[in-house]
């Protein structure tokens, strides 16, 4: 299964650790585009120079390790599509472009169930999409879900938990499953 993954579920740490884990696990192959994450880059700005230099260090990070998830839209597609909101329309071409199965975003509104039809596409959150990898190979997810912990508690200082630190990350249905 070919998942495009849109900005907003790659920029926050912890849900894109976890996505990218679990298509490290096999689950699926991750596809996005220069746009997409040149959008993460420019959000990332916000926290300062740091935030900045994390996120291009973090970029050239997940394109060396997926070198061949990377593409760019079809010449001449965006002018054919539609979406709700104009800017997100290189999301869907790219999605169309790589055969993605699935554009996987937290921007429902903005990407419509029927129009993604149209194109042989789904719309997946991704709490719901780490869900229903788990409901498939709990263990795996859960030994991710222990490293992504790890990682946070070594980068953060914080002592965090697995549920409450995968419901800061949006991921509430996930963290009650490797909470239990």
């Amino acid at each position: 299964m070919k998942l495009l993954l849109d900005t907003c579920v790659l920029y926050p740490t912890v849900m894109r650790e976890m996505l990218l884990g679990a298509a490290r696990l096999g689950h699926f192959v991750p596809l996005w585009s220069t746009r997409i994450l040149g959008e993460w880059e420019r959000a990332a700005v916000k926290l300062g120079p740091e935030g900045s230099a994390q996120a291009c260090a973090e970029i050239v990070l997940i394109r060396a390790n997926w070198p061949q998830a990377e593409l760019a839209p079809a010449l001449g597609l965006e002018s054919r599509l539609w979406l709700p909101d104009v800017a997100d329309i290189h999301v869907l071409a790219s999605a169309i472009s790589g055969s993605a199965d699935a554009v996987v975003t937290m921007n429902n509104k903005d990407f419509p169930h029927n129009i993604l039809a149209e194109e042989g596409l789904k719309r997946l959150g991704p709490d719901e999409l780490l869900h229903s990898l788990w409901l498939k190979d709990s263990a795996g997810l859960q030994q991710l879900g222990q490293h992504v912990l790890v990682e946070a508690i070594r980068l953060s200082g914080k002592d965090w938990q697995i549920r409450p630190l995968l419901k800061k990350a949006r991921l509430p249905r996930l963290a009650k499953a490797l909470a239990a």
